[in-house]
């Protein structure tokens, strides 16, 4: 699908981190850890982005979560620090198989923007009367507000400095149960830690399904 989307709502969730509602269009439909294209003109110029979806569910609305690096951010992460409701932009998508399917246990790990589908994904297990759990490495926590919903409503949530290795909060989260799922957002340092904390806790990292933002 391409096609043109409009911000509903923009909100702060972590340092240098915004969630941003769109209403969704017609006969658009994603699931959890699926990504979208968005795009934009400046200066004449067309550029876009993937960012992977943040929200349990696609319904009137859905959401993806952005971290904006001020510093070594490109003109389109410029242009989403100052979007504002109202803004149109241009959408493709959803592109992307790793997503949630109705894993009975689902063990997400995840990294700096990873937190957005990290918390869609474990919603809609709990959702669907599932099992979720969630490693997330940051040293700046966004999403804060869910993430404590989630253990609330029973969810594993271990959260984990920059510095501090995966292998024990990987391996905690493992259960072997039948059907769990092991599903990892995030730069490709934190993928390469978290497929090796898998295989260290005696898991399958060829069966994690895995998005690497580069």
């Amino acid at each position: 699908m391409e096609t043109t989307v409009t911000v509903s709502a923009v909100e702060e969730v972590g340092r240098n981190t915004y969630a941003l509602t769109f209403r969704a269009p017609d006969e658009f439909a994603a699931e959890p850890g699926q990504f979208v294209k968005l795009g934009t003109e400046i200066d004449g110029e067309s550029v876009a982005r993937f960012y992977t979806l943040s929200s349990p569910t696609v319904g009137e609305t859905f959401e993806v979560t952005v971290g904006i690096d001020p510093e070594e951010g490109g003109e389109f992460s410029a242009f989403l620090a100052d979007v504002s409701t109202g803004t149109e932009m241009t959408l493709s998508g959803p592109f992307g198989d790793q997503h949630y399917d109705g894993e009975p246990r689902a063990v997400v790990v995840a990294g700096g923007p990873g937190v957005g589908p990290a918390v869609a994904i474990a919603e809609r297990a709990l959702d669907d009367g599932a099992e979720a759990a969630i490693v997330y490495r940051d040293d700046d926590v966004s999403h804060a507000e869910r993430l404590d919903a989630l253990e609330a409503r029973g969810a594993a949530v271990r959260l984990l400095d920059e510095a501090e290795a995966l292998d024990g909060a990987v391996a905690e989260a493992l259960t072997g149960v039948e059907g769990e799922t092991v599903f990892v957002y995030g730069f490709a340092d934190l993928v390469a830690d978290a497929e090796a904390a898998v295989e260290a806790a005696g898991g399958d990292a060829d069966a994690a399904k895995v998005e690497n933002f580069g």
